[in-house]
Formats: structure tokens, sequence, C-alpha cells
């Protein structure tokens, strides 16, 4: 950066920094429950990423809004790549041998 780029960066507040941008939709993921069967759509803060040291040991999770029972789904590399873009919550698990 510039001198005079430092210069202007220095005196902008935030509101003028950000002026003009909108607001950012919030991501949604659908899901389906084994349970009920019912099908909705979950913000990130709903679901849980746990990742392993296998296919076996990654799941994510989340509680079915319809019947409040507790899902665990496998999560692939596709899954745990949208999921975490998408600002899930990931726990990653550590082999203890």
């Amino acid at each position: 950066m510039n001198e005079s780029a430092v210069s202007e960066a220095r005196g902008m507040t935030v509101a003028t920094a950000f002026a003009g941008m909108r607001g950012v939709a919030p991501v949604v993921f659908r899901a389906g429950c084994p349970e009920c069967r019912g099908r909705f759509e979950l913000s990130a803060s709903a679901l849980r990423l746990a990742i392993g040291a296998s296919d076996r040991t990654t799941f994510y999770s989340f509680t079915c809004p319809d019947c409040g029972a507790s899902v665990r789904k496998p999560a692939g590399e596709r899954i745990v790549e949208l999921l975490t873009d998408g600002g899930v919550r990931t726990l990653r698990l550590h082999s203890t041998v």
C-alpha cells in the first residue's frame, strides 16, 4: 500500500469502509430426519461437524426440529467442505493411540 492509501485508510471510519455493502444472507442447509421423515432447513448454528481419522468417524449431527430426535449422519469430503465453508462449528477428533 502506498503512503497516501495508508493515510486515507487511517482516517476512514468503519461506516465509511462498509458503506454500500448489503447484508449477507445467512447460510442454510437442507436436512432430513430418518425418524420422522421430516425435511427442513437448518442454520449453521444448528449443526455440529466432527472430523475423525477415518470416514467412519467423520459425521455431522443435529436435533430434528420436528420430532426432537438426535440425528447423526456420515460426512464425506464434499459435505465437510460445504459445512466448514458455511460456518458450522467443527470438532476435530484425535486418536488416543
